[in-house]
């Protein structure tokens, strides 16, 4: 249950950071809540996800693929350009991140 916990406070990593860019972009006080509302469910997601996994491995997943989730949602959403040896090193963190749940105690 804390890995499907952790699963969703990655999403939610990631809509975090793209609402900041989106509100940094729409300059009210509006949008600039969105992005401070999605901070609070984003850390309570972790800390719960923490309950059941090493904080070090939680965490080291949990930023690992919220970084690889926002380079895509950012190009998706904002055309942000990836470069081919950017992408090189987001499959080095797929494989970091897939050897640290491997090896986890938890």
């Amino acid at each position: 249950m804390a890995w499907a916990i952790l699963a969703v406070a990655i999403v939610c990593e990631v809509i975090w950071a793209l609402s900041l860019k989106w509100a940094a972009g729409q300059g009210t006080l509006l949008a600039s809540s969105v992005p401070i509302g999605l901070s609070f469910v984003n850390m309570a997601l972790l800390a719960l996800a923490m309950r059941g996994i090493p904080a070090g491995t939680a965490y080291a997943v949990w930023t690992g693929l919220g970084a690889i989730g926002v380079i895509i949602g950012g190009a998706l959403l904002f055309g942000e350009r990836i470069a081919p040896l950017q992408a090189g090193f987001m499959v080095l963190i797929v494989v970091g991140v897939a050897g640290t749940k491997l090896f986890a105690h938890g």
